[in-house]
């Protein structure tokens, strides 16, 4: 599925406007492009601050929005590299803690262009160089690394000496480059496993747990499992961490849904397995309260989008699109209100509405489908009947304000949930004038 991107900023999307025309969004996973195209602009992966790294199905956007939190809170700076952006390519590069500047982003991308126009990489690749080349020239204590997509063949690959590397939550996504077998997916994730690196890890299924195990062994790195290592319970107003450094407690996270907290644990044991950041644990109550991620389970403010529904109404929104993101949503969803939601969903078309839409149908009273922006989807009207047959009421609309307005023809206060996919979330966050910083 391809990348799309536009600014506002005209010599930025000049640059933008040569990338896509030069990679059409074609995604070939490997690392023979990505490392030629870094060897021209002279290796910047190699000059790194310190870095983490971060792979996962689900949940590894929230475990580096939690990592940059505490590590901040500690008094480093750090940079980040994530995707994809919501609504400003500008998101996938933060230096220091700011999104990177229009001024910076233009030149730096045409530097990465010009060098490696010939070589065919990918929207991904070209962007994982500049951001590697922003970094290198840019001082800070750490950086932090989203895998975009598995982990042994991901562009972020290349990185050959992180200080810890850490797996999410897993489950089925991107069949066509990862397959549907869980323990071939786990085994791609665990593919960013390096020598002598701690490879932090979450509970999985025993199978799941053995298969990351045996690529870790071969790669020469210790795994640090939860479950074996450390330990996390989430009570009624905190979060309880525990290894055998010792123990750690910090207020529920900010961030909604239950599971939540064990994406901040992720953070923590991570940041307890490396030895060349010092956190101190007042900066992990901190990354609890101080840690947000757009798109996730987030309550939109008064805006113009949510000013279309009546007084009292609330509106989340959510970027999950796949059958882990849906069980979770649903934890959350319950956990906020028992019933009555009304949906708007729009997904791509390589992607499982049933499998998204199954955990979530108890907790709706209708869905209302709608396409994705600039993006090949699923026909509205097929995401309608998906809904149909696992009993939801189910309409479409052309769009999501108007979807709104539907549920506005109602003077009742509505529980409102929009989700399917993270592009529309970023057209959902830009129509509401909130955009992420």
């Amino acid at each position: 599925m391809a990348d799309h991107a536009r600014s506002t900023d005209p010599a930025v999307q000049a640059q933008l406007d040569r990338l896509w025309a030069l990679s059409p969004g074609a995604d070939i996973l490997g690392l023979e492009r990505i490392s030629e195209l870094l060897a021209r602009i002279g290796n910047p992966h190699l000059h790194l601050p310190p870095v983490l790294h971060v792979a996962g199905t689900n949940g590894k956007g929230s475990t580096c929005a939690f990592l940059r939190a505490a590590i901040e809170a500690a008094g480093y700076t750090t940079h980040v590299y994530s995707s994809p952006h919501l609504v400003r390519f500008n998101e996938r590069i933060r230096l220091n803690g700011s999104l990177i500047d229009d001024a910076e982003l233009a030149p730096l991308l045409a530097e990465v262009l010009d060098a490696g126009g010939d070589i065919g990489a990918s929207f991904f690749e070209v962007t994982t160089a500049a951001a590697f080349l922003a970094f290198s020239r840019t001082p800070a204590d750490a950086c932090i690394v989203e895998v975009g997509l598995g982990g042994r063949l991901d562009a972020t690959n290349v990185i050959a000496d992180p200080i810890v590397t850490g797996i999410a939550q897993l489950g089925i996504d991107h069949e066509r480059f990862l397959g549907s077998d869980p323990e071939g997916i786990a085994a791609e994730k665990a593919g960013i496993a390096k020598p002598h690196v701690p490879l932090v890890t979450m509970r999985y299924p025993p199978k799941i747990e053995a298969r990351i195990a045996a690529v870790a062994r071969t790669a020469g790195a210790p795994v640090a499992a939860e479950g074996g290592h450390w330990f996390w319970a989430a009570e009624a107003d905190h979060v309880t961490y525990r290894d055998t450094a010792g123990k750690v407690t910090t207020p529920l996270p900010r961030l909604v849904g239950p599971h939540q907290p064990g994406n901040l644990a992720l953070a923590i044991a991570m940041l307890r397995h490396q030895r060349a950041l010092t956190i101190p644990p007042v900066a992990y109550a901190a990354a609890a309260e101080g840690a947000t991620w757009p798109a996730r389970m987030q309550r939109l403010g008064d805006g113009p989008l949510t000013r279309l529904l009546p007084a009292g109404s609330e509106v989340w929104l959510d970027g999950g699109h796949n059958p882990a993101a849906g069980t979770a949503i649903a934890a959350a969803l319950g956990s906020q209100h028992q019933e009555g939601w009304h949906l708007i969903v729009g997904m791509l078309s390589n992607k499982d509405p049933r499998g998204l839409l199954a955990p979530i149908a108890p907790l709706a009273e209708q869905l209302i489908a709608v396409p994705v922006p600039h993006h090949e989807h699923h026909a509205p009207t097929d995401l309608a009947a998906i809904a149909k047959s696992l009993g939801m009421s189910a309409r479409t609309a052309a769009t999501v304000p108007n979807a709104l307005r539907h549920l506005a023809k109602s003077d009742a206060s509505r529980r409102v949930l929009i989700l399917g996919s993270l592009y529309l979330a970023g057209e959902v966050l830009a129509a509401n004038d909130e955009l992420p910083t």
